[in-house]
């Protein structure tokens, strides 16, 4: 385990009235990390959605595209680990480093061409995913140093904004800069980002002293388990990280039946993508509200709420009615982030800095590992049951399975 001196909250505009945005931006490093966030991220969801366009025009398999996913999100799986090296060293020059070796990772793909050169194109997809799991970790480490208390709800409801805002731009982008250009040029587009992310975190103003270790933990394992020792032994994360993971369990099963909704509503598997561009409107819309709503309701009645909006849109699903399914999709995508950010946003202020890089990585592992997880068995179900009798089981077990466990108190005194 690993100490540093303790954290002093920093005093900042928060305190005045004021909309969320213009608070958040008012501090010059939390606005430096959005940017950061909006510019690789960016690039991130074009080379996301290019990657398995490109795997399928050089092999027309479909399984290989998806392996593409999968390679992307497999180091999740490790995340209780790989999240120690970002309370290893100081999270600053980890992210700046990262974000430039990322931008070197991606310049090999200017070499895949054939079937035959794919394996450099899933051996970086790897790299890229385990490198994003000890960025997302470092960040979330520093965030809650570098950023006021006060505003860690609004940063995050935020962060959860600009991710989203990404995710409806940059794969339409991405798509015709591929069928343009091909694939290495959105390689370099997503290096590019990488770079300018780079630049931008060098100049928060952080101060960080070295990480100490103490005696008798300096072992990989034993680092490890003391993140995830804390987090199973905490009567406030405990309960707001399960819950968030069994959404996001269900969220899976959910997201297989979308194909399935498309053509009971008498549409082509063109219509996937509305349905996504609505929950991608709902995310975007919750963020600027996630700040003061988290003030106001506290972490257990934002999460709750959060749980019960999504119950009630995936088994209104069910309906067939265009309206209802768009309306549905907004509402799943406005409820899912309020359970993720308010467990976030508990483990950046429950957890002791010396811990906060692995104890957050484990909890990026338990939110959306078990995603993967309802997607295979939503898979298996939409052919063997009735989607609309899949949506309103899973909306029920929502409410009778997760709801329950939200019992934790408001709050808990610092550790």
């Amino acid at each position: 385990m690993t100490e540093q001196a303790p954290r002093a909250p920093r005093t900042t505009p928060a305190a005045r009235p004021a909309w969320a945005v213009v608070r958040v931006l008012r501090d010059r490093d939390a606005a430096l990390y959005l940017g950061g966030v909006v510019v690789s991220g960016f690039g991130s969801s074009a080379m996301w959605l290019v990657a398995g366009i490109w795997v399928k025009d050089l092999t027309g398999s479909d399984g290989l595209a998806a392996l593409c996913v999968f390679a992307l999100w497999a180091p999740t799986l490790i995340g209780p680990a790989l999240g120690t090296l970002a309370d290893r060293t100081r999270r600053r020059p980890l992210l700046v480093w990262t974000n430039l070796g990322l931008a070197a990772l991606l310049l090999p793909l200017c070499a895949v061409g054939s079937p035959g050169t794919l394996w450099i194109l899933f051996a970086v997809l790897l790299v890229y995913g385990a490198a994003g799991v000890v960025h997302d970790a470092a960040e979330a480490a520093l965030v809650a140093t570098a950023v006021d208390q006060r505003l860690l709800g609004d940063f995050n409801g935020l962060r959860m904004t600009a991710n989203e805002g990404m995710k409806l731009i940059a794969p339409l982008a991405g798509a015709g800069l591929y069928a343009a250009y091909g694939g290495a040029r959105v390689a370099l587009l997503d290096a590019v980002t990488f770079v300018l992310a780079a630049g931008l975190y060098t100049l928060l103003r952080v101060h960080e002293p070295p990480p100490r270790l103490v005696e008798g933990t300096d072992g990989w394992r034993a680092r490890t388990v003391e993140g995830t020792r804390f987090l199973r032994g905490h009567a406030v994360l405990r309960p707001l990280v399960l819950a968030g993971g069994t959404t996001m369990l269900f969220a899976g099963v959910n997201g297989a039946t979308v194909y399935a909704v498309a053509e009971g509503l008498g549409h082509s598997p063109a219509y996937v993508g509305l349905l996504y561009v609505a929950q991608g409107a709902g995310s975007v819309a919750i963020g600027p509200a996630a700040g003061p709503l988290l003030r106001r309701l506290g972490e257990r009645r934002f999460a709750r709420y959060g749980i019960a909006l999504t119950a009630v849109a995936v088994t209104a699903r069910a309906l067939p009615y265009d309206a209802v399914a768009l309306g549905s999709a907004v509402a799943v995508g406005a409820g899912l982030p309020c359970v993720l950010i308010a467990a976030l946003t508990a483990v950046q202020r429950e957890t002791p800095d010396a811990l906060l890089g692995r104890t957050a990585a484990t909890a990026h592992t338990l939110l959306f590992a078990p995603n993967a997880v309802g997607l295979a068995v939503g898979a298996g179900l939409v052919e063997l049951v009735p989607y609309q009798g899949l949506l309103v089981a899973v909306g029920v077990a929502r409410l009778v399975t997760v709801l329950p466990g939200c019992g934790w108190p408001r709050s808990s005194p610092r550790p």
